[in-house]
């Protein structure tokens, strides 16, 4: 654990690991990693990794469990024990089953449930390595899984976390801005269909600052979608080339 605030905003104007404000960390996507589910995908925003693997639409068990008119759509976002500095536990945190909820309700505002009536959908997230923005990187994660594992949406979700560090809005924060910084804010965005299926806010925002920082969220999500969808079609060019 870090005591002395480190230098995040250098006299240069660039940011402790040498970003713009504006920049992303490398990303890193591949889908179709798991052969075992019927989607997989794995994220890396930085150091932080993240596997997810969909399962589904499959039979519901138990069974008292299904709903007549629409999929039961389940998410269990999950940091693995060795992901952190210090062992986590690997029972489920409150923080977790937080995050499951959150990413579970964006998903579900973009999956076209009701086609499939009487089934469920898990998705599983696992987070291998965190170092900033899990949640988001989780919700990429598993956006990618499900369109890996063919289930209709009407748009992917991008996820990535604006902060407020030393006064600066910056994009994709990392573990010391979060740690050390005023403000964090993930956001999940749908740009095909302009609409944000997340939005949470550690920290304090002025109304100006807020405006500034979800449009400059939305530019990184759209450079995140744009990656998304290179990652799926490269995937089916690669089936295509076997053939």
């Amino acid at each position: 654990m870090m005591h002395e605030k480190p230098v995040l905003i250098r006299e240069d104007g660039l940011r402790h690991d040498g970003r713009r404000p504006d920049e992303l960390r490398p990303i890193k996507m591949e889908v179709g990693v798991l052969s075992n589910a019927d989607g997989s995908a794995y994220v890396e925003f930085g150091g932080t990794k993240v596997l997810a693997a969909v399962y589904g639409p499959r039979e519901v068990h138990p069974r008292h469990l299904a709903l007549p008119d629409r999929a039961l759509l389940r998410c269990r976002y999950h940091m693995a024990p060795f992901s952190t500095m210090d062992r986590k536990s690997p029972a489920p945190s409150r923080r977790e089953i937080e995050l499951s909820k959150v990413i579970r309700e964006a998903l579900e505002s973009l999956i076209f449930v009701d086609l499939y009536p009487r089934t469920s959908i898990d998705i599983f997230i696992e987070v291998l390595q965190a170092d900033g923005g899990t949640r988001t990187t989780g919700l990429t994660a598993a956006s990618l899984a499900l369109a890996d594992a063919g289930i209709p949406m009407r748009d992917l979700a991008a996820g990535v976390a604006v902060g407020k560090i030393d006064g600066v809005l910056v994009l994709d924060i990392d573990e010391v801005e979060d740690e050390y910084g005023e403000a964090d804010m993930p956001i999940g965005y749908a740009p095909s269909i302009d609409e944000i299926v997340l939005l949470q806010l550690n920290g304090v925002l002025s109304l100006d600052e807020f405006r500034q920082a979800l449009e400059l969220a939305k530019k990184g999500a759209t450079m995140i979608y744009k990656m998304m969808k290179e990652t799926l079609h490269n995937k089916y060019l690669r089936i295509l080339s076997e053939e």
